[in-house]
């Protein structure tokens, strides 16, 4: 068992290597921060965690919202929204909202997932293709609109070795081989790109030729061969003081974070759980992904989760216990600082070809498709609308009104089910006769906000002969305080009519808050067990 879990943790990490390092350009930083983040986050997202195989690192899923953060307020804002989304996480664990993250619909999961997918696929062109772009910024249709502008600067060395690179990445992952596809394709397309700069003049653009760091105060190219080095996001340039005006203006990104990075968590934990048989306690793994973003800004790390790809090939690989998760970062700290030197010799072109296939696995476009065949209307809306939203406007944006629209299709639905019925004499909660001058009603479903009080009125619809109204509520699963209001409000028109009044069926804990807002304390208004009780009575 211990070398399964060994040799699974070595599989994600050389996984993760390129794919962390891939993922922190693609937002904008030096690729050493996004291999920080996967050393640090999965060794604590994976201790304090209630999921076994989990593996916590940077995802694709973040590539959208981190974008216009860095662009915004620099790497020093990215990592104190990632430490303020850590706090925001472990609040909703303490608060015990992990089942109802669970409760977002498959339309808005769907459509955050596949536009996202579009959105890092479309960014990938820039580096697949070697474009000259000074200044690769802006919203979705401004750097679709400079793309264009730039085709004409295609590098056709860039654009073969990208080719090639995919080329392996896919023929590769047909194989259904144990060693990862990424390891090939980057191993050999590095060595021969490494091969064609120095001897024959290619001059394909890499890591070392793109990036640089300061060591010894001195500015060096690549990776910085450290495992970890402590950073102090707080005591930046960019931020010399945080005060409250700076929290103010992060916090709405980093509310963001927290809810995305808590629906992929959360996700990734449903389906590991499927593949072992295992149950996550989802409030605990928010409260261990809060406290693995909480630590990894200190360290230069960016906002990390549970990454599903990753967690599945952990789990297909043999991983049955967390030493895999704490092996995989162990990997990426060790490779850090033996192997940064070669690894600065990886092509951009091919880091891009990485990522396409990653837009490609995320995309869920069959998926996308699927519901807009065969689901209602409503669904296909709340779709198309996350969709456009997390491509053509904001992450942000998205987030809030998908969270909303998810809101409103669950009390819309809740809606649809309820029901007020006015029983006729066939019935089967009524066993004896109704007589003439009474009139029983059904009550169907919760009474809450946004249905009560339009639902309640058919109550009052009644013939002026009536003098006995029968109210049942034993499909009543709760009331709030809206539904209190409305249903008094309907009992006090009616003993204004001269109408008695029977209340029948409540559970204890309704009738405990009828009681609570004095609903039951006037003596007209009778409760009765059943229907039946209550039409001998009046018998």
């Amino acid at each position: 068992m211990l070398k399964n879990n060994i040799f699974s943790g070595i599989t994600v990490g050389i996984i993760a290597l390129p794919l962390s390092m891939a993922l922190a350009i693609a937002i904008g930083v030096a690729p050493q921060y996004g291999i920080y983040t996967a050393i640090v986050g999965g060794i604590i997202a994976s201790i304090f965690g209630s999921n076994k195989v989990n593996i916590t690192g940077p995802t694709a899923a973040f590539v959208v919202i981190l974008i216009p953060i860095v662009q915004n307020f620099g790497f020093a804002g990215l990592l104190i929204c990632g430490f303020l989304s850590g706090i925001i996480l472990i609040l909703m664990g303490l608060f015990r909202l992990g089942k109802l993250i669970e409760l977002i619909p498959y339309p808005v999961t769907i459509g955050f997932t596949t536009g996202i997918a579009v959105v890092i696929a479309t960014f990938q062109i820039k580096d697949f293709f070697g474009l000259e772009i000074e200044n690769f910024s802006g919203h979705f249709h401004n750097k679709i609109y400079l793309l264009f502008n730039s085709l004409n600067t295609i590098n056709i060395n860039e654009t073969i070795i990208g080719a090639i690179t995919l080329a392996i990445l896919i023929l590769w992952g047909k194989t259904k081989s144990k060693i990862p596809s990424a390891l090939i394709a980057l191993g050999i397309v590095t060595i021969g790109v490494f091969i064609l700069n120095r001897y024959f003049g290619f001059e394909v653009s890499t890591i070392y030729s793109t990036f640089t760091y300061e060591l010894n105060n001195t500015t060096q190219n690549g990776i910085p061969p450290i495992g970890l080095s402590f950073f102090n996001p707080f005591k930046s340039v960019e931020f010399e003081i945080f005060n409250l005006e700076t929290l103010y203006i992060l916090l709405p990104h980093s509310i963001a974070i927290a809810i995305l990075g808590a629906l992929e968590s959360l996700l990734c934990s449903v389906i590991t759980d499927g593949m072992t048989k295992n149950r996550t306690n989802p409030n605990k793994e928010l409260i261990a992904q809060g406290l693995a973003n909480m630590a990894t800004p200190f360290f230069g790390g960016i906002p990390a989760t549970a990454a599903i790809a990753r967690s599945a090939t952990n789990v297909k690989t043999g991983a049955t216990n967390k030493i895999s998760a704490i092996i995989h970062s162990l990997f990426l700290f060790f490779s850090m600082i033996f192997l940064a030197q070669y690894l600065s010799y990886i092509p951009m072109t091919s880091l891009a070809a990485l990522l396409l296939i990653v837009a490609w696995n995320m995309s869920e476009i069959k998926h996308f498709i699927n519901i807009i065949k065969i689901a209602p209307k409503n669904d296909i809306y709340v779709l198309l609308t996350c969709f456009l939203l997390t491509v053509f406007l904001d992450m942000q944006v998205a987030v809030g009104v998908g969270v909303a629209l998810a809101t409103i299709l669950f009390i819309k639905r809740t809606i649809d089910l309820y029901s007020v019925e006015l029983i006729k004499e066939k019935h089967k909660l009524v066993k004896t006769s109704i007589p003439k001058n009474t009139s029983v009603y059904n009550i169907d479903g919760p009474m809450f906000f946004g249905i009560t009080q339009s639902a309640l009125r058919v109550i009052l619809n009644n013939d002026k002969s009536i003098e006995n109204i029968i109210i049942n509520m034993e499909n009543v699963p709760m009331i709030d305080i809206t539904g209190i209001v409305a249903l008094k409000g309907i009992v006090e028109d009616l003993l204004e009519s001269n109408k008695n009044i029977y209340i029948t069926g409540m559970n204890k804990r309704v009738e405990a808050k009828l009681n609570k807002a004095n609903l039951l304390a006037n003596k007209v208004i009778k409760q009765s067990g059943s229907i039946d009780e209550a039409i001998s009575s009046i018998n």
